[in-house]
């Protein structure tokens, strides 16, 4: 695999310093040196259970911004792993250009450093950039100690005084790292990240193992903006961003200079920033004579890519043509089957067409049952051969679309009927440092979106709403025999008996959660979250969002009377996201949606409630360890 990564720190020959000199600088990274372009050609992955990449081959330039789509389990993560050197067990050729930083699920730092220390850190790169510059400047400017060899003992000549051109070749490759990296910028760098991410509010000597997970993430988006490296990769960057977050990330990466790949599930995020598209999603390539379909492999392996140009909003509209023209041709060929096989098995009504009248005589019966049989035989032949080659290739069906549809029949019947005023009724509800006081009232079929910047306490009013939290103040009241479902940001509530479920199936651990009756009753593919092939995959090795799928159908099993969702499009594939929201106005009960997706805030329909922070002057106290998430 090749890999021309970034100059070795133990090697200055590629400045072009001699070996005397090189004791008394310092290497920075290369700008770009050799190939501009990320080159994946061939890449293939394969874990005991499955296969989830083949042959996934593609360019990404510089200045270049792919984003990775596709259904949950398809490979985005993996592929990110594999490019920046963290999973070496693949087939195929990676060549990356440059230096290269992943954001991904965990900090790439120690969590026992203080924040201070995490940037001092991610800076300390670029500040050698800076101080390498002005070490080979003022070698340049004079040239006597720019040709001393490095011995005390010896004294330049007159023949000495000409500039080295290896010094000077090593300041023009420093000069370009520096404004690559914008060295002399890097205080005003590390101010504006640490505003812009919300990252102000939090005490430079607190440690980061004390942070939120939204807190963390953010501090980890920091660090690696901060290092600067020629070819960026980012799994998931908007998860734990508000607004004037992801603005900032947006505005970073349109003027990035190397390659940046992307995989991200926020559809707004996608429309600004996305230059190229890249589907790793089998389903688009499943169903045949579709245009903008690849024949990249075979079905159900995560295989190939298909390369889209546009907006997401192009490619969704895309998508949604595909998936009628698919469910169209896959109607019209059962229907061709249904014939088919119906004409084999009655063939005996094949030639009754052709039946003699009655008044002819014995030859002319003969003659004509002579006829009838040859052509039922022929149209048997035909019919039966039809059949055979219409079943070998078959049209795949189309995976279910996930749809709250079926949850009326699935609810227990004793929750709060319609318009019966409100059935949960929160009063001023607070808790230091976290929630500023505030009311919320819900009727059985309200539709609520909770908005609000990072620290305004989304995920706190949630779990109060759920009783999983009691406020330090106010009430939540509930009326009847209401029950109140939430699906979280993540697993960190997990008790030790549920991440003990972590080594069972999907099916097994759906199971667990519901109830034996429950999941007789109501099927774990229901929902059409979890694909067949995964209900016996262990939990452990489901993606994040396949995971998350698993949350929300344990939940839906038994639908709640309120339903309680954090983020609900994080980690969730471009479709299912879009499936989910066009589900919400069917759901049977009350839903209540916390997030910061732009494109869900758009189009939502019910009524909205905006957080704000709680003032310094509240309360002093910080929270709890990985508590708060928005």
């Amino acid at each position: 695999m090749t890999r021309p990564h970034s100059l070795p720190s133990a090697d200055l020959r590629s400045f072009g310093l001699s070996s005397d000199r090189r004791r008394a600088l310092i290497p920075v990274a290369s700008a770009l040196g050799g190939a501009d372009h990320l080159t994946l050609d061939g890449v293939s992955k394969s874990f005991p259970d499955r296969r989830v990449l083949t042959d996934v081959s593609c360019t990404v330039a510089s200045g270049e911004r792919a984003c990775l789509i596709g259904e949950n389990g398809t490979g985005k993560s993996t592929l990110l792993r594999i490019i920046a050197g963290l999973d070496d067990d693949h087939g195929g050729r990676v060549t990356v250009p440059g230096s290269v930083g992943l954001f991904h699920q965990q900090p790439p730092f120690a969590l026992g450093l203080t924040v201070q220390e995490v940037l001092d850190e991610a800076t300390a790169p670029v500040r050698a950039v800076a101080g390498e510059v002005t070490r080979l400047a003022e070698a340049l400017a004079d040239p006597a100690d720019a040709a001393h060899t490095g011995n005390p003992t010896d004294t330049a000549t007159p023949s000495d005084t000409a500039i080295p051109s290896e010094v000077a070749t090593a300041y023009d490759r420093a000069l370009a790292e520096a404004v690559r990296t914008r060295a002399w910028e890097v205080d005003q760098q590390v101010d504006r990240l640490v505003g812009g991410l919300e990252l102000a509010r939090i005490p430079r000597t607190r440690p980061a193992l004390s942070l939120s997970g939204g807190q963390l993430s953010r501090l980890a988006l920091a660090w690696l903006l901060l290092r600067r490296p020629d070819t960026l990769l980012l799994d998931e960057p908007t998860n734990h961003l508000d607004a004037r977050g992801t603005a900032l990330l947006v505005d970073l990466l349109q003027g990035w200079a190397g390659p940046v790949l992307i995989a991200s599930h926020d559809r707004a995020f996608l429309d600004e920033v996305a230059t190229t598209l890249l589907d790793l999603d089998p389903a688009a390539q499943l169903h045949r004579d579709v245009p903008g379909a690849s024949d990249a492999g075979n079905a159900g392996s995560g295989f190939g890519l298909t390369r889209y140009g546009g907006r997401y909003t192009d490619y969704l509209l895309h998508r949604i043509g595909e998936r009628e023209r698919w469910e169209r041709r896959y109607r019209d060929e059962q229907a061709e089957l249904k014939r088919l096989r119906r004409q084999v098995k009655d063939n005996h009504t094949v030639g009754n067409a052709d039946r003699p009248p009655p008044t002819e005589g014995k030859m002319a019966q003969k003659f004509y049952a002579d006829r009838n049989a040859k052509v039922v035989s022929r149209r048997v032949n035909e019919a039966a051969t039809a059949l055979a080659r219409l079943e070998e290739s078959q049209v795949r069906r189309p995976p279910a679309v996930v749809s709250f549809g079926g949850l009326a029949a699935a609810a227990s019947g004793e929750g709060p009927a319609s318009g019966a005023g409100p059935v949960l009724v929160a009063t001023e509800v607070a808790l230091a440092a976290r929630l500023a006081p505030v009311s919320v009232q819900l009727g059985a079929r309200s539709r609520l979106l909770i908005t609000g910047s990072n620290g305004a306490g989304k995920s706190t009013l949630l779990r109060i709403l759920a009783e999983d939290l009691m406020p330090d103040a106010g009430s939540v009241t509930t009326i009847g025999r209401l029950t109140v479902g939430l699906l979280g940001q993540d697993a960190e509530h997990l008790t030790e008996a549920e991440r003990g479920a972590e080594d069972e199936t999907a099916a097994e651990s759906y199971r667990w959660a519901v109830g034996d009756a429950t999941a007789q009753r109501v099927a774990l593919g229901t929902f059409g979250l979890i694909a067949g092939r995964d209900e016996q995959r262990r939990v452990r090795d489901l993606s994040v969002g396949q995971r998350r799928r698993l949350d929300l159908a344990v939940l839906l099993a038994d639908p709640p009377d309120v339903l309680l969702l954090d983020e609900p499009t994080n980690h969730f594939s471009l479709l299912l996201s879009t499936q989910l929201e066009a589900s919400i106005p069917g759901y049977p009960g009350a839903v209540v949606v916390a997030s910061h997706d732009r494109w869900l805030r758009a189009g939502w329909q019910g009524e909205r409630l905006e957080l704000t922070p709680p003032s310094a002057t509240e309360s002093h106290e910080l929270p709890s360890p990985r508590a708060e998430q928005g």
